[in-house]
């Protein structure tokens, strides 16, 4: 099982934007900070699920369980729809790379337990 945490930051509303993800597997931990370029923080919420997506599909996971502070996120991705037209796209993707892994699970956890992933994200804004 591959159990991730991931986070957007923005600097600004758009801003330049960054991804942060920490992937733990087998004991061993993994962290990515991904500059995203400009946008706002609630796609860089949903391009950093995406990435993490491609990073497990990539290692052949069987299960993976993705946490987030976004309650945006989780819900759009447990009701399988988002309202935004600037976010469906983004969705579309995180769902059909999660219909590739045989066990995906999304939970949303409060910031205090994020703390990684969030500074991951906001390194990764200096990046751009």
């Amino acid at each position: 099982m591959i159990e991730i945490n991931i986070d957007g930051a923005s600097a600004g509303n758009p801003g330049p934007s960054g991804a942060g993800i920490v992937m733990k597997e087998n004991g061993q931990v993994k962290h990515f900070s991904l500059p995203l370029g400009e946008m706002d923080n609630h796609l860089a919420e949903f391009i950093a699920c995406k990435k993490a997506l491609e990073f497990c599909i990539e290692s052949g996971a069987e299960t993976v369980w993705v946490r987030s502070d976004s309650q945006a996120l989780v819900h759009a991705v447990e009701k399988e729809f988002v309202k935004s037209h600037v976010y469906k796209p983004v969705l579309q993707e995180i769902l059909a790379l999660s219909q590739r892994i045989p066990l995906f699970f999304i939970k949303w956890i409060p910031s205090k337990e994020n703390k990684k992933a969030d500074e991951l994200a906001r390194n990764a804004i200096h990046q751009n």
